[in-house]
């Protein structure tokens, strides 16, 4: 049997990326703000429904250079459940990320328990929208405002999610992509923020650019970190087809929850009232008692019969070397849960006979 794996690239059609290529190579305009990065700047705040947004090299850097945006200083409240890119994009800032537990119910950071890790430091609030389910934003903002902090989202997962016909993207000061390779929407590489002001994008510009504020001045300490053109023309081909490539992601998400239903120790997510998913992910969450089987056990199994799955999110943040000394609140949800989730397989090549595959081998 072939390997069924946990994702796939969104690979636009060849004949469709080659006209764009030929186009570039006719242009010799490789980077540096070129005309597909443009238009796909413009196309992603069309498609998104969000009012400016800044394309980046890659995801982290976008994250990176967001809290260098905003000029903050002391510590950041994030979760210690996500990509560790989240917690070195506070670190790379020479800030102190402050770890809280996440909600049981979405696995996002627990509003309710933000406001006792605040201290006289706390300058902002670093939360993530996991698997692409929105987070508590009104809870979030208004522990924000009452204490003057600012609100940045790290989305790398929520491409094209909306709440009530909104886009979750248009949440706090400022919402971070990753468009790599794994993600539901991919320019192979790539990231971009989100943000509500010509200033804000006009800065985050300079950024991306060593901070050059004209041909003979630089006013901020950037970087290199913008996209190619080569990518952001695969971007826009990609783009014809993100909708399908979903439509076809929530077949298989309602497969499995079909099928999984009656299936004792096994907990997923189900679809949340007011939100359209992107199901970028399908986690599930084992009861080893209940099962008969643990988490790694099973990760084991799948994988003897040739089916990838993922541990994702683990381990912990807060559990690196790295980051243990920044370990100062108790995360014992997010500890429960990133010792029992596996994320099963799921994008647009996925055929529902591999689905069934799957879903025999958790049996």
């Amino acid at each position: 049997m072939k390997k069924i794996t946990v994702t796939s690239p969104l690979l636009p059609p060849l004949e469709e990326l080659t006209p764009y290529l030929e186009d570039i190579w006719q242009r010799k305009w490789l980077t540096n703000n070129g005309y597909y990065h443009q238009q796909l700047e413009a196309a992603l705040c069309d498609y998104l429904g969000v009012p400016y947004i800044s394309l980046f090299s890659n995801g982290t850097l976008a994250l990176i250079t967001a809290l260098q945006a905003l000029d903050l200083e002391g510590e950041v409240i994030t979760t210690p459940y996500s990509f560790v890119a989240t917690s070195h994009a506070i670190k790379w800032n020479n800030l102190t990320p402050v770890f809280v537990d996440i909600d049981p119910a979405t696995f996002n950071l627990d509003p309710s328990k933000i406001e006792a890790a605040i201290t006289d430091k706390t300058c902002a609030i670093l939360p993530v929208h996991v698997y692409g389910n929105p987070c508590d934003h009104d809870a979030i903002q208004a522990i924000a405002d009452k204490h003057n902090l600012k609100v940045i989202y790290d989305a790398a997962h929520a491409f094209g999610v909306k709440k009530n016909g909104e886009s979750i993207l248009n949440m706090g000061e400022l919402s971070i992509l990753s468009f790599h390779a794994t993600k539901a929407y991919s320019t192979i590489e790539g990231g971009a923020v989100v943000c509500h002001s010509q200033e804000m994008k006009d800065k985050l510009d300079r950024l991306k650019n060593f901070g050059f504020e004209s041909e003979t001045e630089i006013s901020l300490c950037g970087m290199n970190a913008k996209l190619n053109e080569v990518q952001a023309a695969f971007g826009l081909v990609t783009l014809k087809h993100i909708d399908q490539a979903i439509d076809k992601r929530k077949k298989i998400a309602n497969q499995y929850r079909r099928r999984l239903k009656e299936v004792k120790g096994i907990h997923f997510f189900r679809d949340l009232d007011g939100v359209e998913h992107n199901y970028s992910y399908f986690p599930i969450l084992i009861d080893e008692e209940t099962y008969g089987c643990s988490r790694d056990d099973l990760f084991n199994k799948l994988k003897s019969d040739n089916i990838l799955a993922r541990r994702y999110f683990y381990p912990l943040i807060s559990d690196f070397h790295l980051y243990k000394r920044n370990h100062n609140t108790a995360s014992y949800i997010a500890k429960d849960i990133a010792n029992n989730v596996i994320c099963l397989p799921i994008h647009h090549e996925l055929t529902l006979a591999e689905v069934e595959l799957v879903l025999e081998s958790l049996k």
